[in-house]
């Protein structure tokens, strides 16, 4: 499941604009702002330091947060945030407000296991497509990734999303096709006829 629920403290900001939030960077905060559910966006300031700490450990953009700002508590999850180009710190954050029963969209990371028990092990090799999945999910229960087996698959072979076993109430956003989020393919010399034999 996903990375346990965070606080973070917000001043709520009453200008807007590049003037004001070239000033709160200056004083250590970032600008952001709380939008969704029906209700009117929310500016905010940040503190860098914290936001920044967030975004580093993982797990950022499929982790509910809670801000507190003017005494209410508000449960959001993080759809989008700028970094400066130049020196990497974080210029702006984009939350959306979530409840219990909120669906939201969200690119998880796909993990692969048992590359032992499968081609790979005689020199077949991974080829990626997807490193992340876009799924709807309950905002409660964002799966911290969602995991491919490679076991028995041999050269040739594609593996798709219905490979996957999605938790309980995750769909992915694409529904029109069994898309590829991997194939094993053979490497460019060709494969170990030894080993093949012996696999």
């Amino acid at each position: 499941m996903s990375h346990a629920t965070y606080e973070l403290k917000a001043e709520a900001r009453e200008r807007v604009g590049k003037g004001s939030s070239r000033e709160l960077r200056r004083n250590g905060l970032i600008p952001a702002v709380i939008y969704g559910d029906k209700q009117a966006p929310i500016s905010i300031a940040l503190n860098t330091n914290e936001v920044t700490k967030r975004i580093h450990a993982g797990g950022f953009m499929t982790t509910v947060a809670v801000i507190e700002v003017n005494g209410e508590k508000i449960k959001v999850l993080p759809k989008d945030y700028q970094l400066d180009p130049v020196r990497d710190f974080t210029m702006h954050v984009d939350f959306l407000r979530v409840s219990a029963n909120s669906r939201v969209s969200v690119q998880v990371p796909v993990h692969f296991v048992n590359e032992e028990q499968s081609a790979i092990k005689i020199g077949g090799v991974l080829n990626i497509v997807r490193h992340e999945v876009e799924l709807l999910c309950p905002a409660d229960s964002i799966p911290e990734f969602i995991t491919v087996d490679l076991a028995g698959h041999k050269i040739g072979d594609s593996l798709h999303i219905s490979h996957v076993k999605l938790p309980a109430g995750v769909t992915p956003v694409i529904t029109d096709r069994d898309f590829t989020i991997a194939t094993i393919v053979a490497p460019a010399g060709g494969v170990d006829e030894a080993a093949a034999a012996e696999a």
